[in-house]
């Protein structure tokens, strides 16, 4: 079977759709041009490449906190898509349920959008809803971020999703404090790593060689069974060109056994996101 061929979830996709569901005027960054990937047009992407499911996560751009159009293209997309929300720490169970019911399966915390650990002081009311609901705590950090969140997810029982490898600093070694917290995360067995972000947190350019030693390394702590495959299309604030055939073909250079593949691209994610059922 040809590598696009090959059945795939996607687990980090974005849509913008201005011409249907206009920004929020609070945003401070709105994609436009190439940035822009509207439901129809992730559709037919989907088709090109494989990707049967995929899981879609709530842009901070454009968007904030109005979850509109990703719920909209989730009810278009008959059972292909599920999502990751924005929600405030206030949320209530029952504003909760109502987005589990609509294809949300989790809830995205972003500091690096949002900024310091301040931001995050009263997340743990809404942490707790999450397990009681039995969703995910989504989590994109960068550098050491990720070590103000610990404490919370050694102390809960919360299913956490980890976005783009938890975005070191490509050039700062495996010993990082934030990445180091990473891999030890593994031992809870609640925890799962989007391979994914490359050029979020790569000093170079495609294939982005130097983030390898980090996918190794979250592969042999996290194993495949709590590992998955995201592409992070349509590529917002991208540094240089980017396209999804390309990044599928480099997971075949960094898993170029295709049972490895099936796990990253298909059984992980379907077991953990429940696609399918």
């Amino acid at each position: 079977m040809r590598l696009f061929e090959e059945d795939k979830i996607d687990c980090h996709a974005h849509v913008y759709d201005p011409a249907h569901f206009p920004y929020q005027k609070e945003t401070p960054y709105r994609p436009a041009g190439q940035e822009i990937g509207t439901p129809k047009q992730y559709f037919a992407v989907m088709k090109c490449y494989g990707v049967k499911y995929s899981l879609l996560v709530q842009p901070n751009s454009g968007y904030a906190g109005d979850n509109s159009c990703m719920l909209d293209a989730i009810a278009r997309g008959k059972g292909a898509l599920k999502g990751v929300a924005t929600a405030n720490f206030e949320a209530s169970l029952d504003e909760l349920r109502e987005l589990k019911s609509k294809g949300i399966v989790g809830i995205a915390f972003n500091p690096t959008f949002y900024g310091s650990s301040d931001s995050y002081k009263p997340a743990e009311p809404l942490i707790e809803k999450l397990v009681e609901l039995d969703m995910f705590m989504q989590i994109q950090s960068e550098r050491d971020q990720l070590l103000m969140f610990v404490p919370w997810i050694e102390k809960l029982p919360i299913k956490v999703l980890i976005d783009h490898c938890g975005r070191p600093a490509a050039n700062a070694g495996l010993s990082q404090p934030g990445f180091q917290a990473l891999l030890r995360l593994a031992q809870t067995g609640r925890v799962s790593v989007k391979i994914s972000g490359y050029p979020k947190f790569s000093s170079q350019s495609y294939p982005f060689e130097d983030c390898w030693p980090y996918v190794r390394a979250l592969v042999d702590a996290f194993t495949l069974d709590h590992c998955m495959w995201a592409s992070d299309w349509p590529f917002l604030r991208a540094q240089e060109r980017q396209d999804y055939g390309p990044l599928i073909e480099l997971a075949a250079m960094l898993f170029p056994d295709a049972t490895d593949r099936r796990k990253l691209f298909w059984d992980t994610p379907r077991r953990l996101l429940g696609f399918g059922k």
